[in-house]
């Protein structure tokens, strides 16, 4: 058996980096990936403009007890005339600081009447007043290629006026499912038979993280069946998954099926718990991952295995997330001889401190422990741990984004 982070590195180097780009409209760029690093080209803001509601004046012409005359009132979007001398302005947030202003007080420490402000706290020079380019700059780096873009970004770059971005095409992701005993979700079912999970939940952690999950097939236990999807799979895909099939009993046939079809088995096993029946192979240049048969196996070795390799293919700069050491609460010490990832929550305790608390069942057919469950800790190999001990943890929020 391969150790998990050598596992983890030869599956997150098991495919090429991206080498096309398509431009596209900015709205529609959502969930993928840059492929060309962006810079500003306008200030922002755009001139000084006052962060409150409020009078601009020169701090100058502060004095205790002073009533300034107002000579204008500048609306947000409206060009301001120049400050008079020993006057002030009455502004808005997000209003252009007339010329000559150099500070603004909010509108809570003054008094107005009779077309005069009275300042009844003293103010700072310069308070409340938004610089030119004091956000983004002209000609500073906005984002870098292999930025996923979410909501923040496409704000940011909407506030520089583009609307259109270079991304790398989304990755084509195809899903088998196999096992004689699987049903579809919806079709009648027998006792001896069990609905199909993980081919809906591979769907969606892959859509989650910006894939396209373009093929969902099912397979029976046959090798002709077996065939006939990966050759479909692998001619019109970038990524095939696959769920099942691939341990050492009598119907697990994914193994001799890829090496039908000319594949090399480039990692088979790994020593982790759940999750040691994993291999990943390649059929005509396009990477096969096969996961176990059990949805929280494969839903863990997706987390921390597969989540990599899809990340290298997106052309994402950052392959592997943050881990965290938090302290792990179990009422039972946990020692394995392989590593082990529980399924945990995060929680805070009373005096505010992150913890882990982990679920009481962790069978890998436990699936009511997905939702639960906030990530992994990952339990060393034989060594012992105690309740109170610190473990790295995996924050699904992380690894499955």
């Amino acid at each position: 058996m391969l150790d998990f982070d050598d596992a983890q590195t030869r599956l997150a180097n098991g495919a090429p980096l991206p080498t096309t780009a398509t431009d596209m409209p900015l709205r529609e760029a959502m969930g993928l990936v840059l492929a060309r690093d962006l810079t500003a080209t306008l200030d922002l803001p755009p001139a000084d403009n006052s962060a409150m509601d409020g009078y601009a004046l020169r701090h100058a012409d502060y004095r205790e007890g002073a009533r300034l005359p107002i000579d204008q009132i500048v609306y947000a979007g409206h060009t301001p005339q120049a400050l008079q001398p020993g006057h002030a302005s009455r502004l808005f947030t997000g209003s252009i600081m007339p010329a000559g202003a150099d500070t603004v007080v909010m509108q809570e420490d003054t008094r107005e009447a009779d077309g005069h402000v009275e300042i009844t706290r003293a103010p700072r020079q310069g308070q409340h007043v938004r610089r030119r380019g004091e956000d983004t700059a002209t000609g500073t780096p906005l984002l870098a290629a292999g930025t996923r873009i979410g909501p923040a970004q496409i704000a940011l770059l909407a506030s520089q006026g583009i609307v259109r971005v270079s991304v790398h095409p989304a990755v084509r992701v195809g899903i088998l499912t196999t096992g004689d005993e699987l049903v579809a979700p919806g079709e009648p079912r027998a006792d001896h038979q069990i609905y199909n999970s993980n081919g809906a939940m591979l769907a969606a952690l892959v859509e989650n993280m910006g894939g396209r999950a373009t093929h969902v097939l099912h397979a029976a236990d046959e090798e002709a069946s077996l065939k006939d999807a990966f050759q479909t799979l692998t001619r019109e895909c970038d990524l095939v998954i696959s769920i099942g099939g691939v341990s050492v009993g009598d119907k697990d046939l994914v193994k001799p099926v890829l090496e039908s079809l000319g594949a090399t088995l480039d990692l088979w096993r790994v020593r982790m718990k759940p999750g040691k029946p994993v291999a990943m192979a390649h059929v005509g240049g396009t990477p096969v991952v096969c996961l176990p048969g059990n949805p929280v196996s494969a839903f863990a070795v997706f987390a921390v295995l597969v989540s990599p390799l899809l990340r290298r293919m997106q052309g994402r700069r950052e392959l592997f997330p943050q881990v965290s050491m938090l302290t792990l609460r179990t009422e039972d010490p946990r020692q394995d001889s392989r590593e082990e990832f529980l399924r945990v929550r995060r929680i805070v305790n009373a005096g505010g401190v992150g913890e882990l608390q982990a679920f009481d069942k962790q069978g890998s057919g436990v699936v009511s422990s997905l939702p639960w469950a906030t990530g992994l800790a990952r339990i060393p190999a034989g060594v012992p741990v105690y309740d109170g001990e610190k473990v790295a943890y995996y924050d699904f929020s992380h690894w499955l984004s």
